[in-house]
């Protein structure tokens, strides 16, 4: 359903092609300047900055581009908005999950997510309740039913935002995105397991900080200790055909990025432009 996504980043990789993103402060003006760049998609970070709901609402309207939105046909804004909550996996939060998601951005990134039980809480926190035994009933939703700010923003009846308002690629008609972070030793030991258990997970971004950190070489990339660990991420999302994403893409590591399967790249906006065409180009459109 390729023509008719609303979600740029799901669309990128339908289409067969990395998606490239950024983190963005909940900022009207950034937010402005956000959806003329050349990404599928920002990520609106609420995790080291200050969590702002009615901020977030306010950015997410100056993300809608009338003049794209009325060449494009979509009613969707030409980059996708994410948000990466504050709450931590082991905190088994739901209400930052249920708030972002009624305020209209496509996708919920969860920090810190180590187990099984975390991952499925992120991704039912995601969801609307369904009545038991029916499809795809499992992660129960768990998600509370106030869709009116959402379909709004979506452009669409209530009726048919509850149609999209569920997550891929669990459900393959599903708008919305649930990533995970990780970011801890822990977390790569169960990422196996959270990938067989829990469906529903679209992303797994690596939080390079956070695990260097965990591993003794703080914000030591490059390290062979912080690399090995990386690419155990990358072997175990490639067995279970899920997109991996890495935010701090830059000129110099795209490249070998792109090669090793990366399909979720996050570069600083002060240098995106030139990072997402040398990735395009490299990725051959």
């Amino acid at each position: 359903m390729t023509d008719n996504r609303l979600n740029g980043v799901i669309r990128a990789w339908e289409q067969g092609k990395p998606a490239f993103a950024a983190f963005s402060k909940v900022d009207k003006l950034t937010a402005q300047e956000m959806t003329d760049a050349p990404y599928d998609g920002i990520v609106f970070e609420m995790e080291h900055n200050p969590y702002d709901v009615g901020g977030l609402g306010d950015a997410l309207q100056y993300m809608l581009n009338r003049k794209k939105i009325a060449e494009s046909g979509s009613v969707a804004p030409s980059v996708t908005p994410l948000a990466r909550i504050p709450a931590n996996g082991a905190e088994m939060n739901q209400f930052q999950a249920k708030q972002v998601l009624d305020r209209g951005v496509y996708g919920v990134i969860t920090p810190h997510v180590s187990t099984v039980e975390q991952a499925w809480n992120a991704v039912a926190s995601c969801r609307y309740a369904k009545p038991k035994g029916a499809a795809l009933y499992e992660p129960k939703g768990i998600r509370g039913d106030g869709p009116a700010t959402a379909a709004r923003y979506w452009g669409l009846s209530q009726p048919d935002y509850y149609a999209k308002a569920d997550v891929w690629p669990l459900a393959p008609h599903g708008e919305l995105l649930v990533g995970m972070m990780c970011e801890s030793p822990e977390a790569i030991d169960n990422l196996d397991d959270i990938l067989s258990d829990v469906p529903g997970i679209g992303l797994v971004l690596i939080g390079e900080g956070d695990l260097s950190q965990a591993l003794g070489y703080p914000r030591q990339y490059e390290h062979p200790e912080v690399l090995d660990a990386m690419r155990r991420i990358v072997e175990t999302c490639h067995k279970h055909k899920v997109a991996v994403g890495n935010p701090h893409t830059n000129a110099k590591n795209v490249e070998r990025l792109l090669g090793e399967g990366y399909k979720f790249l996050m570069s600083a906006p002060s240098r995106s432009y030139g990072v997402v065409g040398q990735g395009r180009e490299l990725a051959g459109y």
